[in-house]
């Protein structure tokens, strides 16, 4: 499940405004890398919006179905809030349909008659 947590005003190249969403999805466990200790975490999106500033505001502590899911994208430059500089290939993006496990491992199987 999805929460909304927020929205932010953005403003095209031609000046226009809209606004996007700030999506959070459930809490998950990992392991760090440097430390090898867990720690828990979730993934965040932001997502365009159709609606207005009041109804954005409304929408704050609304839940969705579906999850935050990793995708693939073109390698980009990204500053950590320690400074440092690294460069990634993936992003967050919200999708409306969560499957199960188990749909996930027999998609595109056809059924047994």
């Amino acid at each position: 499940m999805i929460k909304i947590t927020g929205y932010n005003k953005r403003t095209k190249t031609n000046g226009e405004t809209f606004f996007t969403l700030s999506l959070l999805g459930g809490v998950e466990a990992g392991i760090s890398k440097a430390t090898g200790k867990a720690y828990l975490t979730a993934r965040r999106c932001n997502m365009v919006s159709p609606f207005d500033e009041e109804t954005c505001k409304s929408l704050i502590g609304s839940s969705l179905p579906g999850i935050i899911e990793k995708k693939e994208c073109e390698p980009y430059q990204y500053t950590i809030p320690n400074g440092e500089t690294v460069e990634l290939n993936y992003t967050y993006a919200y999708n409306p349909v969560s499957q199960t496990l188990e749909e996930h491992v027999f998609e595109g199987e056809k059924p047994v008659a």
